[in-house]
C-alpha cells in the first residue's frame, strides 16, 4: 500500500486487530483483505476452514458462503436489465412475478409492490431474519405457494423501510423474467463471468474441497458443521459463496464508479453510473450514538440502504458503503470508503459471525493512516419510530408467557415457524426457560416495564419474579399468519447485597454537588479515578438528580446493570467487582470497573 505512510507499521496494526477478533472467538476461521484501487493489497486467514478433517488456514482463495452480500449481485442484475430495457424500477413486481396476483395489500390504498420498494427494502414486509435464511433451498413452486398463500405486511409499500429476505427473494424471479433466463445463469454468465469471478458460485460442489470453508455452528459441546443448503428460490437474498480475492475485485468495481468522469466504461458490464446508483442512500436504514469517551462529544451515525448495499455516514471520514451476510454457519462483511478507493472483506465460517466489527476495525485503521483523524460532517438521521404492533405479535407475546410459565410442547408447535428448533433446538430452548425459573422464580408480566417495538412484527418486553427479570424479545415471520421466527431470553437476576451497595454509593456521589469519587468504595489498581469523577460528573449533568431503578444486565454475583431515573433523562449503571483481588478494608470486595451512559429512550 505505497500511498499509506508507514506501511509496515499499518499492517502489523490490522494483523494485530485481526488477531484480536479471532481470539473473541465467534467462528473456527475466518479470512480477511484490504483492498485499494480494486488490488488486494494485504490479506491472510486464522483458525481453521473446517473443525472435521480439514485444519487448513483460510486464505484470500478460500470460498465461503457470503449470505446476504448476495443482494448487491442481485440488485446489480435488476439494474443492469433496467440499463437494456428489459424492465423499469417503477414497474409492479406482479407484472414479472404472476404469483404476487393473489397478496392482499395491507390496505385499500395502498401502493403497488414496485422493483424499487423491493431493491430498497420499503415492500411494507417485515424482519425475515432468520426465518428466510432457512428458505435458502426452497424450489420455485414452494415460493409460488408461499406467495399464493398471501403475506403479512408490517407497513404500507412504500413509506418505511424493514429489511425483508423475501423481498430480494421476490427480485430473483423478476430478473429471471425479465432476462428469460433462470437467475443463477443471469448472475453467472452476465456479471460473473465477465468479471473474472471464478470463485464465485452458487453451488458448494463446484468449490474444489480444499477451497472450502465449511459453515460451523456452536453447540454444547463445541463447533459443529452445518449441512450446505442446496440452491433455492431464495438464493438472490443470499445463496452466493466467493472468496476474500474474488470480492475485492467485486469492491474494487465499485469505488472505481467514483468519480464520475469521461474516462470510457471499462470492462464491468454495469455502468458506473448504475454501480453509483446502487451506494446512493434511498431509505433510512439507522441512526446510532457511539459514546468512545466520557470527555468527547458523542457520536452519531447514520446509515441508509441503496440498491442492495448499505451507505453509512461516517462521523470522520463520510460516505462508507458495504453489506453484511449472516446465515447459520457463516457471517461476512464488505465496507469500503468510495473517496479514497479504501476497502476490506471479512468472511467467517462461524454462525452470524459478527464479521462487520472487524470490517469496522480494519476501515477506520486504514483510513486514520491514509486520511488522518480531520472531521466530517454527519448527514441527519431520522427518529425512531412506534408502530402499532400486529394482533398476531401481541396474541404471540400472550402464547410466549405461557410458555414461560410452563411448556406445551403443542403450543410451541404451533406458535414457532420451522425454523425456530433448527436454530436451537426447542429442547434446548425449554431447558434454558426452565433455569431462568430456577434463579428468578415464578414469573409475570411487568407492565411497568413498557414495550419495545422496531416493527408491527417485533416486541420486546420483561416479566418479573422474586430473583429478578426475564427480557424477551420475539419477530414474526412474513407468511399468513405470522409465527414467532425468534425468541430472545435473557434471564437478569436482582444485584447481590454488595453490588447493591456500590450502585447507592454512586447514586449518592451523583446527587451531590461535586459527583466526586466516593471515598466509602474500594476500587482496584487500574480504575483511572480521575476518568470516574469526569464520567460521574458529565453523568449529573446528563440526569440531574437520579433514583434507583430496575435491573436491566449482568449476572447479579460480579457485575449489575441498573436503570437510573433522572430528572433530565435516565442513566444506565453498570458495576462490576473484583473476584480475584484482595478485599478492601472492612472485607467487601473493590469495584474493577464502573460504566454511565444514557439510557434509550
Amino acid at each position: 500500500m505505497p500511498a499509506v505512510p508507514r506501511v509496515t507499521d499499518l499492517l502489523r496494526h490490522v494483523d494485530d486487530l485481526v488477531d484480536a477478533f479471532a481470539a473473541e472467538g465467534g467462528q473456527p476461521g475466518l479470512a480477511f483483505g484490504i483492498v485499494r484501487d480494486g488490488e488486494l493489497v494485504h490479506a491472510g486467514g486464522r483458525g481453521v476452514r473446517g473443525v472435521e478433517g480439514s485444519w487448513a488456514v483460510p486464505d484470500a482463495d478460500t470460498v465461503f458462503r457470503i449470505a446476504s452480500m448476495t443482494k448487491s449481485f442481485t440488485a446489480a442484475a435488476v439494474l443492469l436489465l433496467r440499463d437494456e430495457g428489459a424492465l423499469g424500477l417503477d414497474d409492479e413486481a406482479v407484472g414479472y412475478v404472476p404469483a404476487l396476483a393473489g397478496v392482499r395489500l395491507p390496505t385499500a390504498d395502498a401502493a403497488p409492490l414496485t422493483i424499487r420498494t423491493l431493491l430498497t427494502m420499503a415492500a411494507g414486509f417485515p424482519t425475515d431474519d432468520p426465518w428466510g435464511d432457512r428458505q435458502q433451498g426452497l424450489p420455485d413452486a414452494g415460493l409460488d405457494a408461499l406467495l399464493a398463500g398471501g403475506l403479512s405486511f408490517a407497513w404500507s409499500p412504500g413509506t418505511a423501510f424493514e429489511y425483508s429476505n423475501l423481498g430480494y427473494a421476490i427480485l430473483g424471479r423478476v430478473v429471471a423474467a425479465a432476462a428469460g433466463a433462470p437467475y443463477r445463469e443471469v448472475v453467472t454468465g452476465r456479471l460473473l463471468e465477465p468479471l473474472g469471478l471464478t470463485s464465485t458460485v452458487f453451488d458448494a460442489a463446484q468449490v474444489p474441497p480444499e477451497r472450502l470453508a465449511v459453515g460451523h455452528v456452536r453447540r454444547a459441546g463445541g463447533w459443529e458443521p452445518v449441512p450446505f443448503d442446496p440452491y433455492g428460490a431464495f438464493a438472490p437474498m443470499g445463496g452466493i459463496l466467493s472468496s476474500v480475492r474474488d470480492l475485492a475485485r467485486w469492491v474494487g468495481e465499485y469505488t472505481d464508479a467514483f468519480p464520475p468522469r469521461d474516462d470510457p466504461e471499462g470492462d464491468h458490464p454495469l455502468r458506473r453510473s448504475s454501480r453509483r446508483e446502487q451506494q446512493q442512500p434511498s431509505r433510512p436504514y439507522l441512526v446510532h450514538q457511539a459514546w468512545s469517551a466520557v470527555d468527547a462529544p458523542p457520536v452519531l451515525r447514520a446509515a441508509h440502504y441503496g440498491f442492495g448495499l448499505v451507505v453509512e455516514s461516517h462521523p470522520r471520514f463520510g460516505a462508507v458503503v458495504g453489506h453484511s451476510g449472516g446465515y447459520p454457519g457463516f457471517g461476512s462483511h464488505m465496507r469500503w470508503h468510495p473517496a479514497s478507493g479504501l476497502g476490506v472483506v471479512a468472511l467467517g465460517n462461524g454462525t452470524y459471525s459478527p464479521a462487520f466489527l472487524l470490517t469496522e476495525r480494519l476501515l477506520d485503521a486504514v483510513l486514520t493512516a491514509e486520511l488522518g483523524r480531520g472531521p466530517r460532517s454527519v448527514a441527519p438521521g431520522t427518529g425512531p419510530r412506534d408502530p402499532a404492533p400486529w394482533p398476531a405479535t401481541e396474541a404471540a407475546a400472550g402464547d410466549v408467557e405461557r410458555l414461560v410459565a410452563g411448556w406445551d410442547d403443542d403450543l410451541a408447535g404451533r406458535l414457532f415457524a420451522e425454523n425456530v428448533d433448527l436454530d436451537e433446538p426447542l429442547a434446548t430452548r425449554r431447558t434454558r426457560i426452565e433455569h431462568a425459573q430456577e434463579l428468578l422464580g415464578p414469573l409475570e408480566p411487568d407492565p411497568a416495564a413498557g414495550v419495545e417495538r422496531t416493527s408491527p412484527a417485533h416486541r420486546t418486553w420483561w416479566m418479573r419474579g422474586p430473583g429478578g427479570r426475564l427480557r424477551l424479545d420475539i419477530r414474526m415471520t412474513p407468511q399468513r399468519p405470522p409465527l414467532v421466527q425468534s425468541l430472545g431470553l435473557l434471564a437478569v437476576p436482582e444485584p447481590s447485597a454488595e453490588l447493591r451497595r456500590v450502585v447507592t454509593v454512586l447514586r449518592w456521589s451523583l446527587n451531590s454537588t461535586l459527583a466526586a469519587v466516593p471515598p466509602l468504595l474500594a476500587f482496584t489498581e487500574d480504575v483511572d479515578r480521575a476518568a470516574l469523577q469526569r464520567l460521574l460528573q458529565a453523568g449529573a449533568a446528563w440526569a440531574g438528580t437520579v433514583t434507583i431503578g430496575d435491573v436491566v444486565g449482568g449476572d447479579g454475583l460480579n457485575d449489575t446493570v441498573l436503570r437510573l431515573h433522572g430528572t433530565r433523562r435516565d442513566l444506565l449503571v453498570g458495576v462490576r467487582l473484583a473476584t480475584d483481588d484482595p478485599p478492601g478494608p472492612g472485607g467487601a470486595p473493590r469495584v474493577r470497573g464502573v460504566s454511565l451512559r444514557p439510557a434509550p429512550d
